[in-house]
């Protein structure tokens, strides 16, 4: 079964692991101009990835259920999601006072995984 909950944890799993790996190594890119740079995009990218866990975690934490509990978990997930990435830009921008390109740069990398569609059925030949 391609839509079993199992899969969907380890899809969240894959996701989380790829938006951090991919921040990483954006950072990694950056610390050449610098530490500050660095830990710029390891703060945009980490919000991002935080996010993801968040959402995930509100989606697959329960039982299975009906289908309009389970869009209720999505919708709050999802905006406990960006309630976190917008807290934890506001973090990194205002309070902590790290260079902007740089944040978003991580934030852009870390969303990069979903929007190259990692997902469950690459690759299978059907």
């Amino acid at each position: 079964m391609q839509n079993s909950i199992a899969a969907g944890r380890r899809l969240a799993v894959r996701v989380v692991l790829a938006q951090a790996i991919v921040t990483v190594l954006v950072a990694a890119g950056y610390g050449l101009r610098g530490w500050n740079e660095s830990l710029a995009v390891l703060a945009g990218g980490g919000v991002v990835a935080l996010g993801t866990a968040v959402l995930a975690l509100r989606l697959f934490a329960g039982a299975p259920a009906a289908a309009g509990t389970v869009l209720a978990r999505l919708i709050v997930g999802n905006l406990l999601r960006w309630c976190v990435i917008g807290v934890g830009l506001y973090l990194a921008l205002v309070v902590a006072r790290l260079p902007g390109l740089p944040v978003l740069a991580g934030v852009v990398a870390a969303l990069m995984p979903q929007l190259l569609g990692l997902h469950e059925g690459r690759g299978q030949q059907r």
